[in-house]
């Protein structure tokens, strides 16, 4: 059996931390002004498709990786509306964690594993 690379955990922990944090307040933040908005309810669940994308990259699913990076290109897709120094410190970020995610050895991970992540 093949084993689980230190970055895909470490990426995989991160995305679920980060998410899980983006999640409560973006929840929380609901509450704050009066009337609905449709963002209320696509911003989390933004954050909580990266929860998932973390989860189940940990169990090797390739598709998890892949909205990862769509995650992640959305986000630097967005930053444009901030900025090009936004745009540098996001684009570099997103390059730093597809290397990541696409790394021989996370490619194997992946590969080794059955479509249903079992």
């Amino acid at each position: 059996m093949n084993k689980r690379p230190l970055t895909i955990t470490l990426l995989s922990w991160l995305f679920i931390a980060v998410g899980t944090a983006e999640f409560v307040y973006r929840v929380a933040a609901i509450h704050i002004h009066a009337p609905f908005h449709v963002e209320d309810v696509l911003l989390p669940l933004l954050e909580a498709a990266l929860v998932v994308a973390g989860v189940f990259m940990l169990r090797g699913c390739n598709w998890a990786r892949w909205l990862a990076l769509a995650w992640l290109a959305f986000h630097v897709a967005i930053s444009f509306l901030n900025g090009w120094q936004t745009v540098l410190v996001h684009g570099l970020i997103f390059a730093l964690i597809a290397y990541g995610l696409f790394r021989a050895d996370a490619r194997a991970w992946f590969r080794a594993r059955p479509a249903t992540g079992a």
